[in-house]
């Protein structure tokens, strides 16, 4: 069973594969909506698929070969050049009958260069240059030429950019250019290669399952399917291929009209297949437009209103903050109270300290304590008591009166020692 689903999905993607190559490359892709009744117009422009209906195609294809030289300065010379049914043009004098291209380059594609007695100004980076004007198609390959004066140095490699020949001096060589395509060569009919074609897929149809609207041959031929040509609903223009729009007109659209519309352009001689793929949406028709608008005369203009118009009423919502936030300020001013009462308290206990020290010190200094350093202090009321007593005239002198006040004094202040 595993088998047969890989068989089976292997056909499919080859089959899809086989499809998406015989359909072509998409190359545009758009979502389109319009409404009912309108026309519509899928563009589908190729300048590559205009067939100018000239004969002489020869003059269409060329090919021609130039020479870059990065020494002694950096120069571009054009060596020969070369068109189906015309001879060869070999641009310097030197070159002519010692470098040639095939004579039968258009008629097998080979388009190589041949160098006869290669001399060391031939040294350099050789362009094969192919030009397809009328399909538009410009292919180009570089080959380096380097010279050599010994054998064997002679060999051929890939730089990773280009192949380069190292050839002996007065040698030959043929730089090759080869290109079979059947583009490049002759016996081909230009008209019976180019066609359009249009095909619709209504919705939930398969893409094998498209109807064909209409196939365009670049000879004239016009084929076209089904009854809506019939009726000149769906149109594309008869100089198609003169200016390359291959565009489909619908008018009328219906409901009908909705799906995919893709337009297909094969140019065999060009090789040239591209597909354009419109997804059509067909939507409500538009409301009919007003005839005629109505007029409004000078007499019949609205009379201004008297009545006051109310003005627009602003209030003012204070929210209540955060209690958070009150919380938080609280907090300071406690913070800030119990700092100045620490402040205060300790302000009144040094101030109590300090009267308190000054009054023992005070009293001390009345009552003449004993100081540290082993001195008496007296009290000067009991010094002077003993100094300002009245002389006693009963003395006979003064040394007497003299010794008997000392001695008493002296009794007083033994008397408070004891004490």
């Amino acid at each position: 069973i595993f088998r047969l689903q890989a068989l089976f999905s292997f056909v499919e993607t080859a089959w899809g594969q086989s499809s998406s190559n015989r359909l072509g490359v998409v190359v545009e892709a758009k979502n389109i909506t319009l409404p009912a009744g309108s026309k519509a117009t899928l563009a589908c422009h190729s300048p590559r698929m205009i067939w100018t209906q000239d004969r002489l195609k020869d003059r269409q294809r060329v090919v021609h070969w130039d020479l870059v030289r990065s020494s002694p300065e950096y120069s571009v010379e054009r060596i020969l050049d070369m068109s189906p049914g015309a001879n060869q043009r070999v641009y310097n004098g030197f070159n002519k009958g010692r470098i040639s291209v095939p004579e039968s380059a258009f008629s097998d594609g080979n388009f190589s260069l041949i160098i006869n007695s290669v001399a060391t100004t031939d040294r350099g980076v050789y362009t094969c240059n192919l030009h397809h004007h009328y399909c538009q198609i410009h292919q180009s390959i570089q080959i380096q030429l380097n010279v050599t004066k010994i054998a064997r140095k002679e060999k051929r490699y890939w730089d990773g950019e280009k192949t380069v020949f190292v050839v002996l001096l007065g040698s030959s060589v043929a730089l090759p250019c080869v290109n079979r395509r059947p583009l490049w060569r002759e016996g081909l009919q230009e008209d019976q290669q180019q066609v359009a074609h249009w095909d619709f897929q209504p919705p939930g149809v398969r893409p094998d399952r498209a109807d064909r609207l209409v196939d365009l041959y670049a000879s004239g031929e016009r084929r076209e399917y089904g009854p809506l040509f019939a009726r000149n609903k769906m149109s594309v223009a008869e100089d198609a291929f003169s200016v390359g729009d291959f565009s489909l007109s619908i008018s009328d659209l219906a409901p009908v009209d909705k799906g995919l519309y893709s337009c297909h352009l094969h140019h065999h001689y060009c090789g040239l297949h591209e597909r354009r793929i419109f997804r059509l949406t067909v939507g409500p028709p538009l409301p009919p437009a007003l005839t005629a608008a109505p007029r409004i005369l000078e007499n019949d203009e609205p009379e201004p209103s008297t009545e006051d118009v109310e003005r627009p009423r602003v209030v003012n919502v204070i929210l209540p903050e955060h209690r958070g936030y009150f919380m938080q300020q609280m907090g300071y001013i406690l913070a800030t109270f119990l700092l100045l009462a620490f402040i205060v308290a300790a302000v009144i206990v040094l101030t109590r300290r300090r009267k308190k020290r000054g009054v023992e010190y005070d009293l001390r200094y009345e009552r003449g304590n004993v100081i540290s350093g082993g001195e008496i202090s007296l009290e000067s009321t009991e010094l002077k008591a003993c100094n300002q007593e009245p002389l006693n005239s009963d003395y006979k002198n003064n040394l007497l009166k003299e010794r008997d006040m000392t001695k008493e004094c002296n009794k007083d202040f033994d008397g408070k020692l004891w004490k």
